[in-house]
């Protein structure tokens, strides 16, 4: 055999690693969360309808951008894709989860338009995805859709069989908000524009690649649809379309500036690069396949909220309503009361300069409205923003902010802290009697206010000191210990007190609420959130060995199948991962000396809970991200515990060796050491830590962290 040349092995060589070396989009699914949860074992009760799972969307965008182009199975159902679904009625182009947005929905379809049922059947072995790019075969029109999009634009190209007219459906009087008003119209030959009101105004301007040969409406007994039809031709029918919330010349303006001159293929290899970049920031080695595709799945998924709002040219529609153009880039509000335990901290260590300026939008909005922006529940801008501070974030108003958060803690008002007026008071917000009480019963959920309440207060403590405001520092810690005021000796839980300062009863510590004494949780889901003071909520328990047997409790007792709520399920004992409350308690044996049994229970949720049945499920609805960022941090092995604080409690990565890439300058280095899953030793730099938490500030400096174990077998 003739020999190859050096250079030439070598070159080949080169080709075979490159080859080798799988790109880690390729771990990502896009459709993760997308089914729901069957197995009656995992979801702890035999469901009545359909239990969420994660209500996530498995179409195009990029991070943290304003266009998410997803397709849609049925409206009103939270990300409006169910993948059991046999039909695919739209394509939107925003979406995040939460039963709101997918704005501007349009669908390809060929020959006679019905009006009351133009969707289409699919099959998922026809259906594919990746970051960026979604593609279906629509089987009633024969019709080859793909998907991909920039910042603020979408990009959609559809082959249809040959010698079909080719029409597209804008249906407009519809999204998974109610539709105030819309609007379409053509523009020139080949281009149309129009907007869609919801809540917020979206206006759109598309261009295609064919002559329009008109626009009709047509009316069916649920609403009107419009119909664009195009001139024939050979050539797959392709519609960039630019988004703004501000105008449709800005959405026009979005369109020529990202998709001017770019072919569907560049767009598509565009956005892989986007996500390959930010995805290769933390690289991992060791590990199964398995959980690789869950770590750069749920990385993925991490980084698609909070939503870009502003336009190319920097205009923003701000909360008053006012056009405006400012030194940052404008994000919508993050669901704060679900992601601030870990997902914003996520977004603070890989994407500095976003978190920078959805904190600076938080602020914007704080000062038009009077009140720092809250989410759902909770006051949770306060240990976002002075976790991020602390963590080195600083490109915002800071004073700003403090004066703000200042406000919320201390005037009542709904935008803020509904009850802080009693809160201040008494030492916590009370609960009303209310005979018989069930899941749907509606009160304060004073307990869940109480907890929070003294959490942030704890947050504008740290912010206070952080800010040399020696005064507010003390008044906000002494706050901050609120939670003592709802413990109940006498069952060792925190419990709901009436306005005289009574307990609630009757007492059922399993039963689950979802705004009475307790948002969305029970009382043993509830109990054990102190995270800025552990040693304090277990000195009101009579030893560490008691409150070690409490925790026992929560991880044993079972869960009782008659208890159904909707969004409570996937249950260790009383421990629910579906929902978010008692996502820290895991870490909680640490305070006992017992990390061995908190690493038990992380590595049980991780392994029960993330991809189950078939792979493509969660245990809860993800909630912009919380669910999919509480596994990447315990993959690595560090955790948020208290994300007011820059500490990192540790754990026992999956992974033998954890690269992140925390600056242009830094980048971090954790080693597995020993084939265990008990956590032994932990080094940094060299250095032996003591204890469990190193701050954000250590781990900045880029140094090797390693975790040793002990040989104790892993859990299969």
């Amino acid at each position: 055999m003739k020999k190859l040349p050096h250079t030439l092995l070598l070159l080949c060589a080169a080709a075979f690693s490159l080859r080798a070396e799988k790109p880690l989009v390729a771990y990502v699914d896009p459709f993760l969360g997308t089914a729901p949860l069957t197995n009656v074992a995992d979801i702890g009760f035999q469901p009545p309808w359909r239990v969420w799972a994660g209500l996530t969307f498995p179409g195009a965008s990029l991070p943290n951008a304003m266009v998410q182009l997803s397709p849609i199975t049925e409206f009103k159902t939270g990300a409006g894709y169910e993948y059991e679904a046999p039909v695919i009625q739209a394509f939107t182009h925003t979406n995040k989860g939460h039963w709101n947005l997918c704005h501007i929905p349009i669908f390809p379809v060929t020959g006679k338009v019905d009006p009351n049922d133009f969707g289409s059947t699919f099959r998922h072995r026809n259906e594919s995805a990746h970051p960026g790019y979604y593609q279906v075969f629509l089987k009633r029109y024969g019709i080859d859709a793909e998907l991909t999009s920039t910042l603020r634009c979408g990009y959609h190209k559809y082959t249809y069989p040959a010698g079909q007219e080719k029409k597209l459906i804008v249906d407009l009087a519809i999204s998974n908000e109610k539709v105030k008003a819309w609007k379409i119209k053509q523009d020139g030959s080949r281009a149309f524009q129009g907007y869609q009101s919801a809540r917020e105004k979206v206006f759109f301007y598309a261009v295609a690649n064919h002559d329009i040969k008109s626009i009709a409406k047509l009316r069916g007994k649920a609403r009107p649809i419009s119909v664009v039809q195009f001139a024939d031709s050979d050539r797959p029918l392709e519609i960039k379309i630019g988004l703004s919330f501000v105008s449709t010349e800005n959405a026009r303006l979005n369109l020529e500036t990202e998709l001017a001159g770019k072919s569907f293929d560049q767009v598509r290899e565009d956005a892989s690069r986007t996500w390959e970049k930010l995805l290769s920031k933390i690289q991992v080695a060791g590990g199964t396949d398995r959980e690789k595709g869950l770590f750069y799945s749920c990385l993925y998924r991490s980084f698609l909220w909070p939503a870009l709002r502003s336009d190319a040219n920097g205009d923003f529609r701000d909360e008053s309503g006012k056009v405006v153009r400012k030194s940052f880039r404008y994000y919508t509000t993050p669901s704060l009361w679900d992601d601030y335990r870990n997902k914003l901290v996520l977004l603070g260590m890989l994407s500095p300069r976003v978190t920078e300026d959805v904190i600076q939008s938080m602020i914007d909005r704080g000062e038009k409205t009077g009140f720092m922006p809250t989410f759902f529940h909770g006051d949770h801008a306060a240990p976002f923003i002075a976790g991020s501070y602390l963590r080195g974030l600083r490109h915002y108003d800071v004073q700003s902010a403090y004066k703000l958060l200042l406000k919320n803690a201390t005037v009542e008002n709904r935008r803020a802290r509904p009850h802080v007026a009693e809160y201040i008071a008494k030492g916590y917000v009370s609960t009303r009697a209310v005979k018989n009480s069930n899941v749907e019963t509606k009160s304060t959920a004073g307990t869940t206010k109480t907890l929070e309440y003294a959490y942030d207060d704890y947050a504008v403590a740290v912010l206070a000191k952080e800010l040399k405001d020696d005064k507010n520092h003390e008044t906000f810690l002494k706050r901050s210990r609120n939670y003592r005021n709802v413990f109940d000796p006498s069952t060792g839980l925190m419990r709901g007190r009436l306005a005289n300062g009574k307990w609630v009863t009757p007492f059922d510590p399993t039963y689950p609420y979802y705004e009475y004494m307790y948002r969305e949780a029970n009382a043993w889901q509830s109990s054990f959130f102190a995270p800025h003071d552990t040693p304090g909520l277990i000195r009101l328990y009579k030893s560490k060995a008691d409150f070690e047997k409490q925790l026992d409790r929560l991880f044993s007792i079972p869960w009782n199948p008659s208890h159904i709520a909707m969004n409570v399920n996937s249950f260790i004992g009383q421990y629910c991962h579906g929902n978010q409350p008692d996502h820290g308690f895991p870490y909680l044996y640490y305070f006992v000396g017992q990390p061995g049994k908190s690493q038990a229970i992380l590595d049980e949720i991780m392994r029960r809970f993330y991809g189950m049945d078939g792979g493509h499920t969660l245990a809860g609805m993800d909630d912009a991200g919380e669910m999919s960022a509480w596994y990447v941090f315990n993959a690595i092995g560090l955790y948020p515990y208290s994300p007011a604080d820059e500490d990192y409690i540790v754990t026992v990565p999956l992974f033998d060796k954890v690269k992140v890439k925390l600056s242009p300058e830094a980048t971090l280095t954790i080693l597995k050491s020993g084939a265990g899953r008990k956590l032994a030793e932990i080094t940094y730099g060299g250095r032996k830590i003591d204890g469990y938490f190193i701050p954000h500030r250590e781990l900045a400096r880029g140094e090797t962290l390693v975790v040793k174990t002990t040989p104790a077998s892993r859990p299969e």
